[in-house]
């Protein structure tokens, strides 16, 4: 469905999610050519062409809000997940850029929200646990994300408390990181040496 097609249908679109994702675990040699594509022309291309073709009415209007469904791992990175966590960091600069073109062109109407969950119980990674951090259904990220569109929140971290261990992260040593990585014990099903592994 093009812009014009959703303008027909719907009229002006007021708040734009942009949510579609994709994500392959495995380690970088058993991850697929296409795979790595896939990831980015869904996790970062989808944002360009969904919000160059809806932010013209935007302008117009000075009015709208443009919601970049990143990741905790656009800020953090995590073993195995090498393609989708480069595009989620390309999402959260994509989030960080677009607000400051925004505020450069006085379109001070025009909110933007970026949404950076933990795991989230989606199916699209297997069997995922962590000591330290929840694995969230998707009802409770959709509560957080419409709290933080209603306030107006640019960086929205789900739990809340994420936001201060990606500071710690900048200020900690690294022996001090790599201890609370082996603490916190991320695991999920990926290929590894093209053999499905949990990791």
């Amino acid at each position: 469905m093009d812009s014009l097609q959703v303008k027909k249908e719907v009229g002006d679109v007021e708040i734009v999610v942009n949510n579609a994702g994709a994500i392959y675990p495995a380690d970088l040699l058993s991850t697929k050519d296409e795979e790595i594509t896939k990831t980015f022309e869904v996790n970062i291309l989808g944002h360009f062409w969904i919000i160059k073709a809806l932010l013209p009415s935007m302008l117009r209007r000075n009015s709208g809000h443009i919601v970049t469904v990143a990741s905790v791992c656009g800020h953090g990175v995590i073993p195995y997940l090498i393609p989708y966590c480069s595009s989620k960091f390309a999402a959260v600069g994509f989030h960080r850029a677009l607000t400051a073109e925004l505020e450069t062109l006085g379109k001070t109407g025009i909110k933007t929200s970026c949404l950076c969950p933990v795991f989230v119980n989606t199916g699209f990674t297997k069997n995922p646990s962590t000591r330290l951090w929840p694995v969230l259904e998707t009802s409770e990220v959709a509560s957080s994300l419409i709290d933080g569109i209603l306030t107006n929140k640019k960086m929205i971290f789900v739990p809340s408390y994420i936001s201060i261990s990606l500071v710690l992260e900048k200020f900690l040593p690294e022996r001090a990181l790599k201890a609370i990585s082996r603490i916190q014990n991320i695991q999920f099903e990926a290929i590894v040496g093209h053999k499905t592994k949990m990791k």
